[in-house]
């Protein structure tokens, strides 16, 4: 069930960045490739989104050289209902997560940066952290769990947890952006993954 009490399936997911082209869709779009099948839902949105904007194209190549789609694709700004619909916010950088905290208060709970959510969940396994409630989405259970061990796990510096921001740069800069998102992707799909069920 998604926080607006909607259901969902498998759950779903949301991505956040300031543009909406460069960042988010990368993420976006990686998550979706290495989930397909799962039944998870994954979108994006921008703090200060370039409304209507296709991938940047820098970060479009980076998705295509790994087989990863982007037609489809136009950046839209995050709404408090948006946020809403989702089980589990991803963002590029605290300061989006602050944002969406605020914009919508009860995203406390289930927002964290791609970083500090793959260092929560990195040592957990899916058939490891139980079922979820009746009515209750996979991505819902599983951001209930990451946020449970809030405390538990130390917090990366804030340089580490942010994914650095490519837009208006070199390809060098995409590229450390893209590095940084697949450090963590693993984990992320890990624990994103519904368990088999008998």
């Amino acid at each position: 069930m998604t926080q607006d009490g909607s259901t969902a399936g498998a759950g779903q997911v949301l991505v956040v960045c300031t543009g909406n082209v460069c960042r988010s869709p990368y993420m976006e779009r990686r998550l979706a490739q290495a989930l397909d099948g799962s039944g998870v839902i994954v979108a994006s949105a921008g703090t200060g989104a370039l409304v209507g904007q296709p991938i940047d194209p820098d970060s479009a190549s980076l998705l295509s050289s790994v087989g990863a789609r982007t037609d489809n694709y136009v950046a839209r700004q995050v709404t408090p209902q948006i946020i809403g619909e989702a089980d589990l916010v991803l963002a590029a950088a605290r300061s989006h997560r602050g944002e969406i905290v605020q914009m919508y208060p009860k995203a406390l709970r289930f927002a964290f940066t791609w970083g500090d959510f793959a260092d929560l969940v990195a040592d957990l396994h899916p058939a490891g952290i139980g079922l979820p409630e009746a009515g209750e989405s996979w991505v819902a259970h599983v951001a209930s769990v990451a946020a449970s061990r809030r405390g538990t796990v130390p917090p990366r510096p804030k340089k580490e947890s942010d994914i650095i921001d490519p837009y208006r740069q070199d390809s060098q800069v995409f590229e450390a952006m893209a590095e940084a998102i697949e450090n963590d992707l693993p984990a992320i799909v890990n624990i994103l993954t519904p368990p088999l069920r008998g």
